[in-house]
């Protein structure tokens, strides 16, 4: 006897399958376009900061958390300023490790790192501030607060080179920290100058 799917099971099937189609192709689509935002911010913030690498930009933004859910360019500012946060409190937790872990090192280079250490000490507060005063809106004080990390990345790694011949352990990650905070300026600027638009 051969069995047959009654139409009560059939049904119920169908919207099912229906539905996660729906469900995937909109899916799709909203990344798609949050992928085209990400790619024209990129693609101004590297336009107006020569220092500013497009493609660590467009890795960055991409590979934070929630920014498939930013539709606007106010959003991608939250968002990076909250990496630059995280790099920050990252790098400060690598330099104590570097400082704990190596007890023979140049006393310079110790020096350095306590020097480094301070620097990112006290960025940690101020992506804080600067998260708080962009969410205020009061951009011109989220600027300052965002500058001052910045000038922070470059005075840590101006440091190590006040010895010849020395090479700093930090240059990537003061260079991602010095970028992120150029990604977060470039777009507090855009938002000042024209609004969430892009």
């Amino acid at each position: 006897m051969r069995q047959t799917l009654s139409s009560s099971f059939v049904i119920p099937l169908f919207l099912c399958i229906f539905f996660f189609f729906v469900s995937i192709s909109t899916s799709h689509g909203l990344t798609a376009t949050n992928d085209s935002l990400i790619r024209k911010t990129c693609k101004k913030c590297a336009q107006s900061d020569p220092n500013l690498s497009y493609n660590f930009c467009i890795t960055s933004l991409q590979a934070a958390p929630h920014s498939h859910c930013a539709n606007d360019l106010r959003q991608l500012g939250k968002i990076s300023i909250t990496l630059l946060g995280r790099n920050v409190t990252n790098t400060r937790s690598h330099i104590k490790e570097l400082l704990k872990n190596q007890k023979k090192m140049d006393p310079f280079v110790r020096s350095c790192l306590h020097d480094c250490f301070d620097l990112y000490s006290d960025a940690i507060p101020t992506t804080k501030q600067a998260l708080q005063d962009y969410k205020a809106k009061h951009y011109d004080d989220a600027n300052i607060d965002v500058s001052s990390v910045m000038d922070a990345t470059t005075t840590c790694e101006d440091g190590f080179k006040e010895k010849e011949g020395l090479v700093s352990p930090l240059t990537k990650r003061n260079n991602d920290a010095f970028m992120l905070s150029a990604i977060s300026l470039s777009i507090i600027n855009m938002i000042r100058l024209n609004g969430d638009s892009i």
